[in-house]
């Protein structure tokens, strides 16, 4: 099991966006990210996520469970959640989850930080 993972956490105002900078989200790696999210919304104050998935070419279901911890993190808090750039194969599996009803997908890191900023 990997110890780590990488991603980089850039700030813009109130808006925190996280990039996973991996090629696959799976269980491998997605206990890790959960414990980064968890920190990251409890202890920072974050009210507005991006979650950049640009470079992940495969998630599983548990990657898709790290983002729907986020995204029940920040509801309790009123706060919202973008999901932005997923690859093709990405973005379908979070289609045929019917999880874009509550996550909603952005084509671009910027166009998120729009909506969010209008919020």
């Amino acid at each position: 099991m990997s110890e780590n993972f990488n991603f980089e956490l850039k700030r813009q105002g109130d808006i925190a966006i996280f990039k996973l900078d991996e090629r696959r989200f799976d269980a491998q790696i997605a206990g890790l990210v959960k414990g980064e999210l968890t920190i990251l919304l409890h202890t920072e104050e974050v009210s507005k996520l991006i979650f950049d998935l640009s470079t992940v070419e495969y998630c599983d279901s548990s990657g898709l469970s790290a983002i729907l911890l986020a995204f029940r993190i920040l509801q309790s808090n009123e706060g919202h959640i973008r999901i932005a750039a997923p690859t093709k194969n990405v973005k379908s599996l979070i289609e045929i989850s019917q999880l874009n009803r509550i996550l909603p997908i952005t084509a671009t890191v910027d166009e998120a930080v729009t909506e969010l900023k209008n919020i």
